[in-house]
């Protein structure tokens, strides 16, 4: 999968927080909460090649893949699902992850992994950005429970 050509695959597994996010290895969970038929953590497969190396971030499994897009300044609402787990990653500088009440600034390839249930929000911090979001479980964009948002839809 090429998200952008110009964004470095990292080759090392440097732990960023105990929020989850990542770079170069498989995504952590954010203190999940324990859930009857809770699918096992996404494992991020990095394979080398002579020319460079890829991410394989699914196989063969129901997934929905998002690139969203936040303007300047702005933040989607406080929200959680039912029904599905997020996996986050940062394509742009600017990007702040909000995950069960822990905020961080990733670095361009870092992500996280959010559990069904687990509050989370994405914003900028300045500039424009864009998030990969891959899915995992029923994705219906009804699932979404605002629990606080600034543009009055909570």
């Amino acid at each position: 999968m090429t998200v952008q050509t110009d964004v470095p695959v990292p080759t090392d597994a440097r732990a960023q927080t105990d929020a989850g996010a990542q770079t170069g290895g498989p995504a952590r969970p954010a203190a999940a909460p324990e859930r009857e038929g809770a699918r096992d953590e996404p494992e991020v497969l990095t394979e080398h090649r002579p020319w460079g190396a890829f991410e394989q971030f699914t196989l063969n499994e129901p997934s929905t893949v998002k690139i969203i897009y936040v303007e300047p300044g702005q933040r989607l609402s406080l929200q959680r699902h039912r029904d599905r787990d997020e996996l986050w990653v940062a394509l742009d500088p600017g990007a702040v992850f909000e995950v069960a009440g822990r905020r961080t600034l990733p670095e361009v390839g870092e992500r996280v992994l959010i559990r069904a249930g687990q509050t989370h929000r994405l914003g900028s911090d300045g500039p424009a950005v864009r998030v990969m979001e891959i899915a995992f479980g029923h994705f219906d964009e009804d699932d979404i429970e605002r629990l606080e948002d600034s543009y009055g839809r909570a």
